[in-house]
């Protein structure tokens, strides 16, 4: 027993959080208390263990003694682990016991920041791996529930849930998850973000074909469709596989609004993703190459507006949508309080300026205003990435062949989108391959008493969602 605690002090040198208790029982038996102050709570400690020691009878096992909420017999290999962890660790000459002493980190239940909705519920993720899973066990109350667990990173062995609906989620499926998962090895694991990273590696795509997500009911929807949830402890977010492009655009909220309503907002959605990608090509389009597609009485009204501008068209242009992704960078990194008047103050000074100095036109700050707004609908960072990279890629094939660079860039965009798969599964489905369930689902949402199948895209299994006449 000496060599252990030799060894665990040597192991844990220079770290002033260890504390160890001795405490004589019985009849000559002494018993050790280990923990780390800094994860662990003194005061379970005190009420778990140090007191059922101080009482401690001849006649009892010191295990049978410690009446902790989660107790188990380890090893010696163990006692790192379950003590980084917050455990407690009890060494007596018979045996090592872990009791559960964890400190609360956490931080409460809050309201949803990043994904707001007008309707349904706000609850949100916090940084507590099991807090997160019963968040979406209170929604999802069966057996099927199921939930496998690893630890991930050398360094931070962090601990990492693969939750699904057994008679729903394809095996195989989990399975390719879990293989995946396998192969990370790296010191540590700290966000959702880091096993995204390595999960869609092989993805030569700017779009993101996994999601992540800090709202409870999301993740209950898509497990009730099929799809796998991974959560990863300390991290806000989880993670849904597979996912497609159209469930980046149309968010679970939808299903909360009457269909008739929500069906147009669907359409815009789609029109206002365009229109964020093609709106400052088409234009230059027009303007340098193809100027018989619009009214000449407009494109004389467009001359005049620039003739006193010393820059070409498409330099106007770039310098306007690079001040606006700098103002739209500033209002992310900004604190919320005062992140948005800064943005759209320096917005309508710098345009205002622009104009009057003559350095841009008036129609080159609606162009640039119209592309802004209609990427700000989406909320998802990694979607505005992907739109202003596409955009920037229109925009050059535009300014070197016009029209004909617009269908270029079309093609380019679309091909890529097409032959993205998201874990083995079509990113651009339901449109590619058409899946009439998904389709009626999320691209143009059909009255829900009609659409009462799973899709196939997902799984084969339990089909039937409802019965409701």
């Amino acid at each position: 027993m000496n060599g252990i605690i030799k060894q665990i002090k040597k192991d844990f040198y220079n770290n002033p959080d260890l504390k160890i208790k001795e405490f004589n029982v019985g009849l000559l038996k002494r018993v050790y208390v280990i923990f780390l102050e800094t994860v662990s709570d003194a005061t379970k400690i005190n009420e778990y263990i140090d007191k059922n020691l101080i009482n401690y009878k001849n006649n009892r096992n010191i295990n049978s003694n410690i009446p902790g909420p989660n107790a188990l017999l380890i090893t010696v290999n163990e006692i790192e682990f379950y003590l980084t962890n917050g455990f407690a660790v009890v060494i007596s000459s018979g045996s090592i016991l872990a009791v559960e002493a964890r400190s609360d980190l956490n931080r409460s239940i809050t309201n949803s920041s990043r994904e707001p909705a007008l309707l349904g519920p706000i609850d949100a993720f916090n940084e507590n791996i099991n807090i997160n899973i019963g968040l979406v066990k209170r929604r999802i109350k069966t057996k099927n529930f199921k939930s496998e667990e690893l630890f991930l990173g050398r360094l931070t062995k962090t601990k990492i849930s693969i939750t699904y609906i057994d008679t729903i989620a394809e095996y195989e499926l989990v399975e390719t998850i879990k293989k995946k998962l396998a192969h990370i090895d790296i010191d540590g694991i700290f966000d959702a973000g880091t096993i995204i990273n390595y999960i869609e590696s092989e993805n030569k795509t700017v779009f993101p074909t996994i999601k992540r997500t800090e709202k409870p009911d999301v993740v209950a929807n898509y497990l009730l469709e099929g799809k796998i949830a991974i959560f990863i402890d300390t991290s806000p977010f989880a993670i849904i596989i597979p996912t497609f492009l159209v469930d980046f655009i149309n968010p679970i909220s939808d299903n909360y609004v009457k269909s008739i309503n929500v069906a147009f907002i669907k359409v815009l959605r789609l029109m206002s993703f365009m229109l964020s990608i093609i709106t400052p090509a088409l234009f230059i389009a027009i303007i340098n190459y193809n100027q018989e597609t619009i009214p000449s009485s407009l494109l004389i009204n467009f001359s005049t507006q620039r003739a006193g501008v010393p820059f070409p068209s498409i330099v106007e242009l770039l310098i306007l949508l690079i001040i606006c992704d700098v103002l739209r960078e500033s209002d992310l990194r900004f604190p919320s309080n005062f992140g948005s008047a800064i943005s759209i103050l320096g917005a309508l000074i710098i345009g205002e300026a622009a104009v009057s100095a003559g350095l841009v036109s008036s129609i080159m700050i609606i162009i640039t205003a119209l592309t802004l707004i209609s990427s700000l609908i989406f909320t998802e960072l990694e979607i505005g990435n992907a739109l202003r990279y596409y955009r920037y890629l229109f925009l050059f094939f535009a300014a070197l062949f016009g029209l004909y660079g617009l269908f270029i860039a079309g093609m380019i965009l679309f091909i890529n989108l097409i032959s993205t798969k998201s874990v083995n599964a079509p990113y651009f489905a339901p449109i590619a391959p058409f899946n009439k369930n998904y389709f009626f689902k999320t691209i143009f949402k059909g009255r829900d008493r009609r659409n009462l199948k799973r899709s196939t895209l997902i799984t084969k299994k339990n089909m039937t969602r409802g019965n409701t006449p």
